[in-house]
């Protein structure tokens, strides 16, 4: 029996950069020597950071994700919609015990940091729960009720709106996170879409990120896709 085209997967490649960026803020806070104010200040700044784009993807997810499938299946979103919220709180909760860990020293630091990496972890593992019920669940609902060009547009109208900055963060971590096959397609995309500086940037971000095996599969990936139509025509 021949299986089915695989359908398109609007969650896949994002979800894998925000697993791979919660693991890092999470590790990161573990090994932290609160007393250290060098050490905190770099902790704090990446789960800061984590906080602040997790909370930009939930309004991604309302706004595009959510709203598509309340057009066309209505109900559908409201237990993604439900675990949002609780998302808004805890990262709110997060920002204030990042907030009152940067105000102690000694081993009141240490107290209230060794909490909020407790919170983070409790933050980490919900999140990824959520994700896999956003890939099974919302899925089904999108893959039921749309087209994969449908869905792909839904996509294509995120990245649209994601300012610089925002989509720098989505490229540094999703680019080296991803499979070899799910890297090429993107950089495949990028050459032909974006302009050659900021190709030749996710480049120089994957040179240093990268394995030196994942780093010849991307190379090769990019010769053999021949030369850039932007670059031809610069």
């Amino acid at each position: 029996m021949q299986e089915s085209t695989p359908r398109y997967n609007i969650y896949a490649v994002i979800h894998k950069a925000l697993r791979a960026m919660m693991a890092d803020a999470l590790i990161r806070a573990g090994r932290t020597d609160w007393q250290d104010a060098a050490d905190r200040g770099e902790t704090l700044a990446t789960v800061r950071g984590l906080l602040d784009f997790c909370a930009s993807h939930l309004e991604h997810e309302n706004d595009f994700v959510h709203a598509a499938m309340e057009a066309r299946q209505p109900g559908s979103s409201a237990d993604g919609q439900a675990d949002h919220r609780v998302h808004v709180n805890a990262i709110r909760d997060l920002c204030d015990q990042a907030a009152a860990v940067e105000a102690l020293q000694g081993a009141d630091a240490v107290r209230v940091g060794e909490a909020l990496y407790r919170s983070l972890a409790v933050f980490v593992g919900e999140n990824y729960e959520h994700m896999h019920f956003e890939e099974t669940h919302n899925n089904q609902v999108l893959w039921s009720r749309y087209q994969d060009h449908e869905i792909m547009a839904i996509e294509h109208a995120i990245r649209a709106s994601l300012p610089p900055q925002e989509n720098a963060v989505v490229m540094r971590w999703m680019l080296p996170n991803v499979s070899a096959q799910e890297r090429a397609l993107i950089l495949s995309d990028m050459r032909e879409q974006a302009p050659p500086e900021v190709f030749q940037g996710a480049m120089g971000l994957l040179r240093v990120h990268l394995s030196a095996s994942d780093w010849q599969k991307a190379e090769a990936a990019v010769q053999s896709a021949g030369p850039s139509p932007l670059a031809a025509a610069a």
